[in-house]
């Protein structure tokens, strides 16, 4: 039997890369709003039992109506998020943990996933892929091998390490972990996030997804799962014409 679980959508990117007014997740990408995409996915699938949207405060009510208006009732809670991404997800995962469960079930999921709202085209198949190998001992997390080859510089762009092509992934989402080993990290996150505030002294740590938390407070070791070239993130001009052809492939697709 699968496991349990709760989907955190994250939502409350402002799109400053895009070079646009209005906040990514409400682009238009085929008629609809950038973020009406992952939900659709989320919605029909038998994979995910219940969903977590976290968004930016001033933006809430505008997912409120897609909400509402797109029939999503997988949709439980719309959480405002924090002043970085790792802080939009630890207000999710409290969320879930601090509420008494999910309302799909009774009791708390077994896991939580974590999906970027601006990758329109997660699937079932690299849900289920997150969902078979997450275990108590590691995270899960969607990935795809590096096409290029990969060089580390420093500051000055002078190159300082080529790590083999065969051993890098480009990660994605979603990220996938057992309730108790992300709730633990959110914690420590949380405490060290604020601890940094009350110390000016103390510098943040630059978390850029949820397996580096999970990894930095908690040791937690990291399975990569194949992801999708598809799977892509939208964030500069660029990203909604190559997600316009992928789109138009997968209608072609279906029809």
């Amino acid at each position: 039997m699968r496991k349990r679980n709760a989907l955190i959508l994250l939502a409350g990117g402002r799109g400053k890369r895009m070079g646009s007014d209005i906040p990514k997740q409400f682009l238009d990408l085929g008629g609809e709003p950038l973020i009406r995409h992952s939900l659709n996915t989320i919605q029909k699938s038998d994979l995910i039992d219940e969903v977590i949207l976290v968004s930016g405060a001033e933006d809430i009510q505008t997912i409120r109506d897609i909400v509402d208006r797109g029939g999503f009732d997988k949709v439980s809670h719309i959480v405002t998020g924090g002043e970085e991404r790792y802080l939009s997800v630890v207000n999710g995962v409290l969320a879930i943990c601090e509420k008494g469960g999910c309302e799909a079930f009774d009791g708390k999921p077994e896991v939580i996933l974590i999906h970027d709202g601006a990758r329109p085209f997660v699937d079932d198949e690299i849900i289920k892929r997150c969902l078979d190998n997450v275990s108590t001992d590691q995270g899960c997390v969607a990935a795809v091998p590096s096409k290029d080859t990969v060089k580390i510089a420093d500051e000055n762009g002078i190159v300082t390490d080529e790590p083999p092509r065969r051993n890098v992934w480009l990660m994605q989402t979603p990220q996938c972990f057992t309730t108790d080993v992300i709730y633990k990290a959110c914690l420590a996150a949380k405490k060290a996030y604020e601890d940094a505030k009350q110390n000016n002294e103390i510098k943040l740590p630059e978390i850029t997804d949820d397996a580096q938390m999970v990894n930095m407070y908690l040791g937690t070791k990291i399975k990569l799962v194949m992801g999708s070239y598809d799977n892509i993130k939208i964030t500069t001009p660029e990203d909604i014409t190559v997600a316009e052809k992928i789109l138009e492939a997968k209608i072609g697709h279906i029809s």
